[in-house]
């Protein structure tokens, strides 16, 4: 896993609780919202993501 995609994995993981947090999601969404986003930091922190391995892409650069 690539380091931009890693830093995009965990912008995202932030807004997601961010808006969790200012109640703008709500009820079950936020529910899947924030295990996805969960996964997202569990996955950058990492690097590693079962599902790129599944379907076989590669965000890393090669040396």
């Amino acid at each position: 896993m690539g380091t931009a995609d890693k830093v995009i994995r965990i912008l995202i993981a932030i807004i997601i609780t961010a808006l969790y947090i200012t109640s703008t999601i709500s009820g079950t969404l936020a529910i899947v919202l924030l295990i996805l986003s969960g996964i997202f930091i569990a996955t950058s922190f990492i690097g590693f993501c079962p599902l790129y391995t599944l379907f076989k892409i590669n965000t890393h650069k090669n040396k």
